[in-house]
């Protein structure tokens, strides 16, 4: 019970630091496996595979939302269980949150590999890029279950007040990853960059399930793993604004493809420029995003106790030190990409100078306001920490939903820059409502 009193009696700033930093490091990590990925085939291969890898993006984070929706919702449970000193569901909402967790990778390897092409046909694939993102995607399913399974014990682990021991599981991955795609690419083209990832997603599985045997508030057994529905729909309505983010970010990403490969093969740039263009945007997208909503997630733990002791104070502190570093992270990140957008396009390789005219004016357009995005999402995070499911689910789909509908017509005027400038504008209605449902539910 020492670690209770420590995340209620100590200064909310240091707290921030020590859970935010390696929650942060850990989603950057996790997502560096695919844009690591992309920056070898990109150099090593050709923008085509870029746009290959992107094509299986959607799947996989179909798998880290569901990944999410459960870690996220355990994470959540405990956190607030642990603040009400209410220990004896902690460990079935973790055994729970595994349970389905892995299940649910089953399912997903199952229909991808029965869909087979079909199934990328329908998400954006065209004739240059079927063949590579075939190759690239069978193998990466055959990991699924365990890389979903080992994305909800590292929320889980930080919830349990080991952020760090989360972190390190991250990066031995990552480094696995890394050292060991330029070498399989070599071998074996795009099949190796996803050998690789399988390779660092096994080793950091390996070290998220070693953690069980050593965890601070809970002890696993058989009856940890026995479904209890009461217990799993609470976890599920405080993990369904983690889903919802990622299920959104599918959707879009699906709808921007199939929508840049029908306005691109009307434009100057043809369909294969945009498509593989919109792939490294939401790639530095993404980054970015994981950045704001590691430092909400990892202050999850910190607010969820505080939530439950009723040390409200605490909990409005948190709230303006998270938003206030969010903000500066993105106005940042916002700089860099309008001033230098040349450096992060061709770190993922560029072929002619039509590939890079077009990737850099759609970087500077679609990531304008990515600070009123972040923002937004940090927002959703923050009353999903607290227990208001009813309100953060719909703050997670809100963005997304105005951003699909912006991306629907602002093309029909706009032709494929109409796709760009789908984002700023669905940024500030957003952002608009999200400060309104804020005040009132402060």
């Amino acid at each position: 019970m020492e670690n209770s009193h420590y995340l209620g009696r100590e200064k909310v700033g240091k707290l921030l630091r020590q859970f935010s930093i390696p929650c942060i490091c850990s989603l950057i990590i996790s997502c560096l496996y695919n844009i690591v990925d992309q920056i070898f085939v990109g150099n090593m291969i050709g923008y085509v595979a870029n746009g290959a890898t992107g094509i299986i993006f959607p799947i996989t984070v179909i798998g880290w939302g569901i990944s999410l929706f459960f870690g996220d919702g355990a994470a959540a449970a405990l956190s607030i269980a642990f603040g009400k000193n209410d220990m004896k569901s902690i460990h079935q909402s973790v055994g729970n949150g595994m349970l389905w967790t892995f299940l649910s990778g089953i399912l997903i390897v199952a229909i991808s590999y029965i869909s087979g092409d079909n199934l990328l046909w329908m998400i954006g694939a065209t004739n240059e890029n079927i063949q590579m993102a075939h190759e690239y995607g069978f193998i990466l399913y055959s990991m699924m279950p365990l890389a979903m399974l080992q994305n909800a014990l590292a929320a889980i682990i930080r919830a349990d007040g080991s952020p760090r021991y989360s972190m390190l599981a991250m990066i031995v991955g990552a480094a696995i990853n890394m050292i060991g795609d330029p070498i399989c690419i070599s071998v074996w083209g795009i099949q190796g960059a996803a050998i690789a990832t399988i390779f660092g997603q096994y080793a950091s599985f390996n070290i998220c399930a070693a953690y069980l045997c050593k965890s601070k508030t809970f002890q696993l057994s058989l009856s940890s793993f026995w479904p209890d529905w009461k217990l799993t729909r609470k976890m599920m309505s405080l993990g369904t604004a983690s889903l919802l983010t990622q299920l959104f970010i599918v959707i879009t990403t699906i709808i921007n493809n199939i929508l840049l490969v029908q306005y691109g093969a009307q434009s100057i740039y043809g369909a294969d420029i945009p498509l593989s263009a919109f792939v490294v945007i939401m790639k530095l997208f993404q980054i970015v995003l994981n950045i704001a909503i590691g430092i909400a997630v990892g202050a999850q733990p910190i607010v969820g106790y505080n939530y439950g002791a009723k040390q409200y104070q605490r909990v409005k502190k948190l709230l303006k030190l998270v938003l206030k570093w969010t903000g500066i992270v993105c106005i940042i990140c916002t700089v860099l990409f309008e001033a230098i957008p040349k450096v992060f396009i061709l770190m993922f390789g560029a072929e002619s100078e039509l590939y890079l005219e077009f990737a850099v004016n759609g970087l500077r357009l679609y990531l304008s306001l990515i600070v009123f995005s972040c923002l937004q999402k940090v927002c959703a995070i923050f009353l999903q920490s607290i227990g208001r499911a009813k309100a953060a689910a719909p703050l997670s789909a809100l963005r997304d939903i105005l951003l699909i509908a912006f991306s629907l017509i602002a093309p029909q005027t706009l032709g494929i820059a109409g796709v760009f400038w789908a984002a700023p504008l669905a940024d500030i209605l957003a952002s608009a409502v999200t400060t309104i449902v804020m005040i009132k539910q402060l």
